[in-house]
Formats: C-alpha cells, sequence, structure tokens
C-alpha cells in the first residue's frame, strides 16, 4: 500500500520541499502533494485548497507533514485531518520527508516513526575543520585575517 503524502507550509516552502524529494525520488510524484499557504489567503480559503490538494492524491492513508506548530498550516492541517485515516506530524525537514517517501509503503503509524526518526536524525553539528594558521608577511597593510 503507497500512503500519500501532503505537504503543508508557509509559501513556498511545501512545493519547493515537493521539488527536493522529487529531484531524489522522481517515481513519487503523484504520492507527493504540496500545499503553499499564502500569507494573505484566509484560513477558511487555506482549508479549501488543502483538501483539494489532499482529495487530488487520491490515497486511503495520509501522513501530512507541516512546517510549525501552532502556525496557520498546521491549523489548518489538523483541521484537515479530523476524522480521516491521516496522521499530522510539524517540523517538517528535508531528511524526514525523504525518509517518508522511501519508506511509503508501511503501514501508516511504522511510517510516522520513520518520519520522526529521521527528521531528528537529519539534524545534526557537523564537524570543522580547524582554521590553519597564516602567516603574515612583514609588509602585509592588509587587516583581513580570511582564508581564500
Amino acid at each position: 500500500m503507497n500512503n500519500g503524502i501532503l505537504i503543508i507550509a508557509h509559501a513556498p516552502l511545501a512545493s519547493a520541499l515537493r521539488q527536493c524529494v522529487l529531484h531524489v525520488f522522481p517515481d513519487g510524484e503523484a504520492g507527493v502533494a504540496a500545499f503553499d499557504v499564502q500569507s494573505n489567503a484566509s484560513p477558511e480559503e487555506t482549508l479549501a485548497g488543502a483538501a483539494q490538494a489532499l482529495a487530488r492524491l487520491n490515497a486511503p492513508q495520509t501522513l501530512v507533514l507541516t512546517d510549525v506548530l501552532g502556525a496557520t498550516p498546521c491549523n489548518v492541517a489538523q483541521k484537515l485531518v479530523d476524522g480521516l485515516n491521516s496522521k499530522l506530524i510539524a517540523g517538517v525537514n528535508l531528511p524526514m520527508l525523504l525518509r517518508t517517501v522511501t519508506y511509503r509503503r508501511e503501514s501508516l503509524d511504522a511510517l510516522v516513526a520513520r518520519a520522526l526518526a529521521g527528521g531528528t536524525q537529519g539534524v545534526m553539528q557537523v564537524a570543522t575543520t580547524a582554521l590553519q594558521k597564516q602567516v603574515r608577511k612583514k609588509n602585509d597593510q592588509s587587516n583581513d585575517n580570511h582564508q581564500q
């Protein structure tokens, strides 16, 4: 079974995330939808547009991913999934989305666990290399200490 994946986020984040995931998984186009929430749209207009995006997925189950808990996209998504065979996760990021597309054939509950793991494991501090000591020439008048 393929779960539908719907991204609801502040414009243009939802569409951008969809484009990124389709770059990696071009065969996932039919199962991944995006709805960009416009800043000037009313909550009612936003809900209607999100409902249309969900209907276009035509999936028996849907994982809805939104950007910020408590913001308009998340609030609309909560209303959208209420009573449906869907799950909602706030805090979408690209590692989370890639994980969901990879495992979209698993059960909806398993997909939620995969999404949460992908989202958290994809956020980490990356080690940086130490700057090399540069010796300034005797006649160098420059105050720039940057490396090239």
